[in-house]
């Protein structure tokens, strides 16, 4: 039974799942649908509130960009590739490759989401190129449905910007938020980390318990995964090659960046906030791949991985601002749908409804920036006056951005373009790990909110 229902989901993906900008396109068309009647807008107000929307969030596109590009060129640096290739070598069967990719995946991602991701898909990768019988599809959607733990993590947009004074955090939370939230109180808090681990232990069964037959088995032919490896070797002969090619340049950068780190987290004791994350993959990197021109090549070579947030983020902001886009009725959508959840909860059912209505939302807006300026004006305020904890609040919309991610293709476009994979080749199996990780973080947030 089990066997019939992957093998269904995988034949409906691949027959309806579009590219994913064909999705963002069909995604702007239903927001403009809806908005009208709801909202009561008019065609040209719709269109403006699109327009306006377009450019909105381009600082937080920036960080999302330098996030993955950073934690891309840090995963492939020489030590880390090292080190990736060691591990790829201990599975010896593909359950255990399933296994082991999904695992360390997982972990990676709530480490940090853009270090994982890339991580996870050139472990992946390795895997192929080494064992025999494995299923490809299965093996990169098992490094992608690590993704779904990422903002319960160290890279969390929203908790981290809970945590970061001076964000505005009163202002955006009408007074709810007078002052930072410590992660303490979300990231670490023991319900998110018991529902972290729950989830990375059913990602793991789960996945290994998906593994086609032999005779059903799509693999890759290894040759086909090799990469042009580049070259390194440089003779430094005028004063702009040595400079290019010194150690001590990059040592010297790297300290300057690292040692700010220090000073900001444990001298001054400030929270680690989203810049501070992309800051500490940069120079890690810098320091891994040693000279400053091998550090800008490898960047180059990750940045391509950024093109798909870069073309499509303007088309998801543009979709944010149809969906704040307030009509003649007063409100907005975003404000109607979290309206919707507030109205039928009770202070043990908020956050399951806050989870499930950022789950909603992500589908149309991918951004954990996006989801905090659609819902932190209205369910914080909701979840104070119902008597919820604000850290459970900022974590179930977390969780719902997080969790709809996997059968959102607009996040698996640098891990896609990695495998050279189309989203339809593995969306049938995040569907089945859509619905086990659902039942974990559902039960867990009723329990954190018990």
């Amino acid at each position: 039974m089990f066997r019939k229902i992957i093998n269904a989901c995988v034949k409906v993906v691949q027959k309806y799942l579009p590219e994913p900008f064909i999705f963002a396109v069909i995604l702007t068309v239903v927001a403009v649908i809806i908005a009208m009647p709801i909202c009561r807008q008019t065609p040209l107000e719709v269109v403006e509130h699109w327009g306006n929307g377009v450019w909105s969030l381009l600082a937080f596109a920036m960080q999302m960009a330098l996030v993955l590009v950073c934690g891309s060129t840090l995963a492939a640096a020489p030590s880390v590739k090292k080190i990736i290739g060691k591990l790829a070598s201990l599975p010896k069967t593909p359950a255990t490759a399933i296994a082991l990719v999904t695992g360390i995946s997982a972990v990676a991602c709530w480490i940090n989401w853009g270090f994982g991701l890339i991580v996870g898909v050139i472990f992946a990768k390795e895997i192929a190129r080494k064992l025999r019988g494995v299923d490809y599809r299965l093996l990169i959607a098992s490094a992608y449905s690590g993704f779904v733990v990422w903002h319960a993590g160290l890279s969390g947009s929203i908790p981290l910007t809970m945590a970061t004074p001076g964000s505005g955090l009163k202002e955006i939370t009408r007074g709810v938020l007078s002052s930072p939230v410590p992660i303490s109180e979300t990231i670490f808090d023991v319900h998110n980390i018991i529902i972290v681990l729950l989830c990375i232990i059913a990602l793991v069964i789960v996945n290994t318990l998906m593994h086609p037959k032999s005779n059903n088995v799509i693999s890759v032919d290894p040759e086909l995964l090799a990469e042009e490896t580049p070259n390194t070797t440089v003779v430094a002969a005028s004063p702009a090659e040595k400079m290019e090619n010194s150690r001590l340049l990059s040592g010297l950068i790297a300290l300057l960046g690292l040692s700010f780190l220090v000073i900001h987290l444990f001298v001054k004791g400030k929270s680690l906030d989203l810049n501070s994350v992309i800051m500490l993959f940069l120079f890690l990197g810098i320091v891994l791949h040693k000279t400053p021109l091998a550090y800008v090549r490898a960047f180059t070579r990750s940045a391509t991985g950024a093109a798909g947030i870069l073309l499509q983020f303007p088309f998801y902001a543009g979709i944010m601002g149809i969906i704040m886009g307030i009509g003649e009725s007063g409100i907005c959508l975003g404000t109607v749908i979290s309206d919707a959840c507030i109205s039928i909860s009770t202070p043990r059912t908020y956050p399951l409804f806050t989870f499930l209505c950022a789950a909603v939302l992500n589908m149309f807006v991918p951004s954990g920036g996006g989801h905090w300026a659609i819902q932190a004006p209205i369910m914080f305020a909701a979840g104070a006056d119902l008597g919820v904890d604000a850290g459970l609040t900022g974590m179930a919309i977390s969780w719902g951005d997080a969790w709809t991610n996997l059968i959102q293709p607009f996040w698996a476009i640098p891990a896609l373009a990695i495998a050279k994979l189309n989203a339809k080749d593995i969306m049938g199996f995040c569907l089945i790990d859509l619905v086990v990780t659902g039942i974990i973080i559902c039960s867990g947030l009723l329990i954190w909110a018990w």
